[in-house]
Formats: C-alpha cells, sequence, structure tokens
C-alpha cells in the first residue's frame, strides 16, 4: 500500500511534479531574458530551493525573517524580504546580513524611513530599500504617479544608511480572475504601474536598478515583461485547486496533496469523516468564487487521481468532512482505517500546518523528507 508507513494527516509531495513545474518557469523567465526571484513563502525548504533555482538563479523572495535566516543558513546571499519592515525587526534583519546576505527590505512609507534610518545607525549597518508600488491589489504600496513615490525616495536618498533599490508590486488581485484574458489584464496593469513608477523615479534623479513584480496568475499570463528586472511567483511550483480554476495549473501539475485516514462514517448526515481538519487542510476556501463543490479539498485516491463528486465540505480542528455531489457516498470503498489524498485549495495555506514534506516519486515510491520552516 503506497505511503502505509506514514502517520496521518500528511503532506506529500510529488517530486516529479514540482521539478517539472520548476522547470517551466525557469524556462519562461530564460525566454523573457529577465530574472526569476521565487518566492519561497510557501515551500519553506532548502530542496526546493535548488530545485527552483537550479539553472543559474540565485536570488530569492521571502515573507519572514526566519525564512531569510534559514536559507542563508543553507548558503542563499541575496534575499529579498516582501514585507514591509518595522524598527524592531532591524535587528532580525541584521542577523541575516551577518551571514553573507544581501538583505533587501521594502516599505511604502515615507514616515517610517527616518526611524529605520536611525535603528540602522544604531546597529552600525545598512540595508537597500525597495519602495512597493500598488497596482491594484489595494493591500500595500504607493501609487506609481503619486507624490508619496517622490516622497519616499527623497528620504531615503537623505538617508544614511537606507539606499534605493528599485521598486517592486504584487498584482494579489490576480487571484479572483478566471480568464487568460482578465488576468493577462492585470499583469499588464502590473508591469505598467512599476515600470510608470521606474520611470518617474530615473527622470527626478533617483537610481532604480531593479524593477520587480511577480504573482504565480500575472508570471504565467503575461504577454510582455517589457521593463521588468525579474519576477517573483512562487505557488507555480506547487499548483493548488485555485491555481486550477484560474487556469494557472492543471490538476495533474499540482504537487502537494494531503495524506488523511478514514476514522468515522456519519450515515445520517452522508458524511465520511478524516483526520485532516482546518490544521491540516486551511480554513481557505478561495475556490468557491469558482464552484459550489471544492469545499476545503477535493478528495483523490491514493494514486492522485481524483474523485468525482466528492469533496472536503467542511472542517473543525482536527476533522474533515467529505460530502457527494449526489449525496450518496461509497461507505464500503472507505472503510475506517482506509485512506485518501486531498488536493489543497490554497497551497500556501495547506503547507504552513505541516513541519516538513513527505517526498515521492510519480510511481509512490517515498523518497524521503524535506524539512520546512514555519512561523516568523
Amino acid at each position: 500500500m503506497p505511503f502505509n508507513t506514514l502517520n496521518t494527516p500528511a503532506l506529500l509531495l510529488d517530486k516529479d511534479v514540482f521539478e517539472e513545474n520548476c522547470r517551466v518557469m525557469q524556462e519562461r523567465v530564460q525566454e523573457a531574458g529577465i530574472k526569476l526571484r521565487p518566492h519561497m513563502k510557501t515551500a519553506k525548504a532548502l530542496e526546493a530551493y535548488h530545485c527552483a533555482t537550479k539553472d543559474g538563479f540565485d536570488g530569492i523572495t521571502v515573507s519572514t525573517l526566519a525564512e531569510a535566516d534559514f536559507f542563508a543558513s543553507g548558503g542563499v546571499t541575496d534575499i529579498l524580504y516582501a514585507v514591509g519592515i518595522v524598527p524592531s525587526k532591524l535587528s532580525q534583519a541584521q542577523r541575516v546580513q551577518d551571514k553573507g546576505v544581501k538583505l533587501t527590505l521594502i516599505t511604502d512609507n515615507p514616515d517610517a524611513i527616518s526611524v529605520l534610518d536611525v535603528e540602522a545607525k544604531r546597529l552600525g549597518t545598512t540595508f537597500p530599500i525597495l519602495i512597493e508600488i500598488d497596482s491594484g491589489g489595494r493591500r500595500g504600496g504607493v501609487l506609481a504617479d503619486s507624490q508619496d513615490l517622490l516622497n519616499l525616495a527623497k528620504a531615503i536618498a537623505a538617508s544614511r544608511c537606507l539606499s534605493l533599490e528599485g521598486v517592486m508590486t504584487h498584482a494579489g488581485h490576480s487571484y479572483h480572475f478566471s480568464t487568460p484574458e482578465e488576468i493577462a489584464d492585470i499583469a499588464e496593469q502590473e508591469r505598467l504601474s512599476v515600470v510608470q513608477a521606474a520611470e518617474r523615479l530615473l527622470k527626478s534623479g533617483f537610481p532604480c536598478p531593479v524593477v520587480s513584480a511577480g504573482s504565480t496568475p500575472t508570471a504565467v499570463f503575461a504577454k510582455s515583461y517589457e521593463g521588468l528586472t525579474e519576477i517573483r511567483p512562487g505557488v507555480y511550483m506547487f499548483g493548488d485547486v485555485d491555481q486550477m480554476f484560474i487556469g494557472a495549473c492543471k490538476q495533474n501539475e499540482i504537487a502537494a496533496t494531503v495524506l488523511a485516514s478514514v476514522i468515522g462514517h456519519n450515515k445520517t448526515a452522508k458524511r465520511l469523516l478524516i483526520d485532516a481538519g482546518g490544521l491540516a487542510l486551511s480554513k481557505d476556501i478561495s475556490a468557491s468564487e469558482f464552484s459550489s463543490h471544492t469545499g476545503y479539498g477535493l478528495v483523490c485516491e491514493l494514486n492522485g487521481e481524483v474523485i468525482e463528486e466528492l469533496y472536503v465540505e467542511s472542517v473543525h480542528q482536527e476533522h474533515g468532512l467529505i460530502a457527494s455531489v449526489s449525496g450518496d457516498l461509497p461507505y464500503d470503498k472507505f472503510p475506517v482505517g482506509s485512506r485518501l489524498r486531498i488536493l489543497p485549495i490554497h497551497t500556501c495555506m495547506t503547507c504552513a500546518g505541516f513541519s516538513h514534506y513527505d517526498v515521492h516519486s510519480a510511481e509512490g515510491e517515498l523518497l524521503g523528507k524535506w524539512e520546512r520552516v514555519n512561523r516568523w
């Protein structure tokens, strides 16, 4: 029986699919003539870094300073920390620098520059800074045509311990569209926003060597990368149900699944109970924008084949409840103790619940563990 030595729930990773996903993105970026700076916030494993960057790419993006420290300890020397920085985190950032890393930080707040500069001076260090641009996601960033952009550049130029490295953006709203045409439009909006910001900075006499953009959907569907120096997709390595519905991957390109055991039959409610709940699968239901029968994950046989009509309809902390679209469940096929695999809705959130990947081949042979770095 495949995976019978594993306790459940377990996070499985198909190495063959993962490597192919990495290869396809590397090829795309090489053809475009720009740099790939993969976002490691989902992967969080050194083996994943080596796979994603094995063709000459070396810089990465991270979402926590714990990730930055972990990858620095593994030999990475060029890291972008793509979350707005605050002074209290600069000492942690300096510890990453001390491992021989060029650690680039981001900000979108002109008022933050002076306090960051004071703290960097106290620590006796310097940091390169990217200005975050809002390309439509309305999460963080300044508008490319705003005075805030130039105010930030002026504040950085006037500082003693910070240097302007360029601009960056993330079109997170691309995940809410479902056609290639719509996502291509978002990708173009993303590209134009940072290119416009870079042009304004250069015309005003400020340096802007880095023009960085990226999400997996926009990386996949972009019609042009002109003016960009790098892109920063991340979930492309794994894929998930949400990415499948927006067309960024196919079902057989989803590399990570959750192995779960059947722990009960609720025939009154017409549900199968499994031991993968909200902590193992996450409570992300973003694919429900596109289908009412995806819930918290799609159900697969142990060989990875999707079982039509079955999905994880609800979750509790350690319980998942599988329902059928038709209402009828094949209880005899899934006795207590039998195992299933679940395709995650949002791989980034699902992987966060696990300390490691149980890596396997396409044939189901277990190949070992890839340890993950979690928390902050």
